[in-house]
């Protein structure tokens, strides 16, 4: 085997953001951001998908100790601490990275480092106890359920102990309950667990949620997914820490300003989980406004490198901000004819005629059609109006409440999917569904992302309504129960009792977005008369 290991500032001699189908879009993302551009972004390196493809078919290569032990060394050289070392530990974080988009279908174990000794080293270096023992219990509770593969259910839900002795016994008492639930405990040794955590992430290749995406998707399921091993910094470090994902422009309309989620005091999963209340990203400019100036001063430079809309998550530790990732985003089919017309006029892009129309399909632009005729024709309807949550994918569609990915995928009818917060394991019953509705979660949470790359209507974050068995309580007293035909749109966020019917008249057509459609189909006329 070749070596297959490559740090994030390792010279391919050509662009690393050309090099997906070896690095994984992630991988290919952190060495274009590294390298080429020169963004803060934390030093790592990225396992190849070659090397994956070798684990899945023959098992562990035989070199790929030696490779990992002077790479991780190397790391804690470039960070000034070591793995494993109970003063002052190197923490990293072990992350998926497929060649193609697959948003929480594959595995991430964060904290990774910490055991029994080192979190003592990490409270005493950070002088925050606190913060040690709560990066400690996310690293339990991720590693139990990613590698051990202990059910999430399972593990104790109590309340987070707000002073850094009941956090103590809490991770006391978690890890007690991972040992009984998977028959041995989180392993001590940081390089067991890196070992552990790369193989968990190989072969989240073929789970179930990930076979689903792929079938949904036509993903080549030979491809494997790349690893990424990066030092860790940590949102969730004092007041003036916190985490987001952001895209350049919104993904929904197009519109050129920033869109995502911003969450003082976490870390990323907190924000893709969709399980916490998240801010909208330009309230991080009243948290962290020099921070928040550098983010949207690397959102130019990024969408100005790739020519398109780009996919970021960052953390900011104390103050600094990090970028993650980077990716082309995914866009709904409005977005894509706005975004694909505006960047033909943007002097720093200058995308061509011709490059504008190969991004929109025909098909792309009748669909794009239909949403934007979707959003006329609502009035009337107040007094079957059930609650109104953040439209995350644009759309109005009617179907039967489920309350459960089974029942969706086994539904003969059009059902619209209705969840507190979408999982990956959730993702087959998602692909099911005309439309999907959740009661928590933000713009960038998993079920926003993943209705908004397959074109499925989708409103989330509907904090009004709350799921009680097999009832959907609004705060009013509305309520809907499994079964019953509920209307969703996308685009305004507006869930209503019954069938809502709207027009196809093109009369009430967004003014922002009509003339971009229209700009755009008189240039494809115009190709079709003249080609190039």
């Amino acid at each position: 085997m070749a070596p297959g290991v490559y740090s994030f500032d390792h010279d391919h001699a050509v662009p690393a953001r050309e090099l997906g189908e070896l690095l994984g879009g992630k991988g290919a993302g952190l060495a274009e951001m590294t390298a080429a551009l020169g963004f803060s972004v934390p030093p790592g390196f990225t396992i190849s998908l070659p090397v994956c493809r070798e684990y899945l078919a023959t098992g562990w290569p035989t070199n790929l100790d030696d490779e990992l032990d002077r790479h991780v060394r190397r790391l804690g050289d470039l960070m000034g601490r070591q793995l494993g070392d109970a003063e002052d530990p190197l923490l990293v974080a072990v992350r998926s990275g497929a060649p193609v988009s697959m948003p929480g279908m594959l595995d991430t174990v964060l904290n990774l480092g910490l055991n029994d000794d080192t979190v003592e080293g990490l409270a005493r270096r950070s002088g925050d106890e606190w913060f040690a023992w709560d990066s400690y219990r996310r690293f339990v509770t991720m590693y139990a359920t990613t590698v051990m593969g202990v059910d999430a259910d399972a593990l104790p839900r109590n309340d987070l102990p707000a002073d850094a002795p009941g956090l103590r016994a809490a991770v006391v008492s978690l890890k007690s309950a991972v040992e009984a639930l998977a028959g041995r405990p989180v392993p001590h040794d940081p390089v067991q667990q890196l070992r552990e955590a790369i193989e968990a992430v190989f072969l989240s290749w073929g789970s179930d949620r990930a076979r689903a995406y792929r079938a949904h998707e036509s993903i080549d399921g030979d491809l494997g997914t790349g690893c990424n091993v990066q030092a860790m910094v940590f949102g969730n470090r004092g007041p003036s820490s916190g985490t987001g994902v952001v895209f350049t422009r919104n993904p929904a309309t197009g519109e050129a300003r920033p869109y995502g989620d911003y969450l003082p005091k976490a870390q990323g999963e907190d924000v893709v989980a969709g399980s916490a209340r998240t801010m909208p990203i330009a309230s991080m400019a009243e948290y962290q406004p020099e921070a928040y100036a550098a983010l949207t001063a690397a959102l130019r430079k990024l969408e100005v490198h790739y020519r398109d809309i780009c996919d970021v998550e960052f953390t900011v530790e104390e103050g600094k901000l990090w970028l993650l990732q980077t990716r082309i985003g995914k866009r709904g089919a409005v977005a894509a004819v706005r975004i694909a017309v505006d960047l033909t006029s943007d002097p720093d892009v200058a995308l061509t005629v011709d490059e504008a129309l190969a991004r929109v399909s025909p098909t792309l632009r009748a669909k794009a059609r239909t949403e934007i005729a979707s959003r006329s024709g609502t009035s009337g309807h107040d007094d079957d109006l059930l609650a109104t949550g953040l439209g995350a994918s644009p759309g109005r569609v009617t179907g039967r409440v489920v309350l459960s990915a089974e029942d969706a995928i086994c539904a003969d009818d059009d059902v619209v999917l209705v969840r507190t917060c979408t999982s990956p394991e959730d993702v087959a019953g998602m692909a099911a569904s005309v439309g999907i509705l959740t009661t928590k979660g933000g713009l960038v949470s998993h079920a926003a992302v993943v209705a908004r790359g397959w074109g499925v209507p989708a409103v989330v974050g509907a904090d009004t309504l709350t799921i009680v068995g097999d009832e959907i309580r609004s705060t009013d007293g509305m309520i809907v129960r499994a079964g019953d035909v509920v209307t969703i749109d996308g685009a305004s966020g507006a869930v209503w009792r019954g069938e809502v019917a709207h027009t196809d008249s093109v009369d009430d057509l967004v003014a922002d977005e009509l003339p971009h459609l229209l700009r755009i189909e008189k240039w494809a006329l115009e190709h079709e008369v003249s080609p190039a």
